[in-house]
């Protein structure tokens, strides 16, 4: 019952006598801290970041009534633009870290900023990285292993199969993943893409091309139903019109073939056959405006994007300063000292 909050009180004073005494090691500490920060620094490849900016457009209700209009003509009941889609900007970042869409970028022609050499994307990133120089010797000890347990490949040709890729492609496709970030403003549905690289003009090729993917994407996507519909009417009309012209031909060859005869067996075949080719005729005409509304469903489902920032070649990296590396690694020196120090001593300046 007598037991009270304990009051810890601190000595400041303590601490920079501590400190003070110690500071031949605390300085030692700083520096060789200083000097790895340094070595970090000039050991690691300098990142370029390209950005591009763009806003999804809704289709407007203007052409969405117009064709409304244009169907209520032919007695038909299209409700357009009242479709739900499940591919909506949110999750633009999900599709952009699919397997699909990471190795569709694989084959990719960039091109280096210094050197002007070509490879595709694969290649450059398989081949053409350069990765920190305190790294050497795992990726020594990995290759090393790597060539030991290596199979002998067969003489056959690889063809890259999303669904079942190998192990240097899957380790490529994590790295081509980790270089692009995509984000989506939940307000205004911008979408962000940033792609970095060790050179300048291979990100903004990236980024370009990323965008592009991405735009072909949400097509293919949006525009599928009312492509198969098209091309189911497309099936429709060839028959429809294949049909009249048939009707038409018989027609016209039994017209002309009993001219002279007067029998009402005849006038009643030929009446039989002017219907027929009547009736062929007013299907192939429905076939045909039901075929043009379609190919106006395709284009009125294809989005539209504003691009708001293109891509373009970065000037200068967005890796950290050497100088910021150098004081935040002098931070942490002097830190580890201190702490272990006052850690020691803490007996000395602080009081129950």
């Amino acid at each position: 019952m007598e037991e009270k909050n304990k009051i810890i009180n601190i000595s400041l004073a303590e601490v920079i006598r501590l400190l003070m005494t110690d500071r031949k090691k605390v300085c030692i500490y700083t520096l060789t801290a200083g000097v790895i920060g340094v070595f970090l620094a000039f050991a690691t490849p300098k990142i370029y970041k390209s950005i591009v900016i763009l806003a999804p457009e809704e289709s407007g209700a203007g052409f969405s009534g117009s064709i409304s209009s244009l169907a209520s003509m032919v007695g038909m009941n299209m409700k357009m633009g009242q479709t739900g889609d499940a591919l909506y900007p949110e999750i633009y970042p999900d599709l952009m870290e699919s397997t699909d869409f990471i190795v569709g970028l694989f084959p990719i022609t960039v091109t280096t900023d210094k050197t002007g050499e070509q490879y595709t994307y694969q290649e450059y990133i398989r081949e053409h990285q350069k990765e920190p120089l305190y790294k050497y010797p795992f990726l020594l000890l990995s290759n090393l292993l790597e060539k030991l347990t290596a199979e002998e490949s067969s003489d056959s040709v690889h063809v890259l199969d999303p669904f079942h890729l190998t192990k240097k492609e899957y380790n490529t496709m994590k790295a081509i993943s980790g270089k692009i970030k995509c984000s989506v403003d939940k307000k205004t549905n911008v979408i962000t893409i940033e792609v970095t690289d060790q050179d300048p003009l291979i990100a903004a090729t990236v980024a370009d091309s990323v965008q592009i993917h991405l735009q072909h994407s949400i097509t293919n996507y949006r525009t599928n139903k009312a492509r198969i519909d098209m091309d189911y009417m497309q099936g429709l009309f060839d028959e429809a019109h294949e049909q009249y012209v048939k009707a038409r031909k018989e027609y016209a060859q039994f017209v002309d073939a009993n001219q002279e005869l007067v029998l009402q067996s005849y006038r009643q075949q030929e009446e039989e056959l002017e219907n027929e080719m009547q009736l062929k005729y007013n299907i192939y005409q429905q076939v045909v405006e039901q075929f043009q509304l379609a190919k106006a469903k395709v284009q009125e489902r294809t989005p539209a994007f504003t691009i708001i920032q293109r891509a373009s070649v970065p000037i200068k990296h967005s890796s950290r300063s050497k100088l910021a590396t150098l004081i935040i690694w002098m931070i942490l020196g002097f830190m580890l000292r201190s702490g272990m120090l006052l850690w020691k001593n803490r007996q000395q300046f602080i009081n129950l």
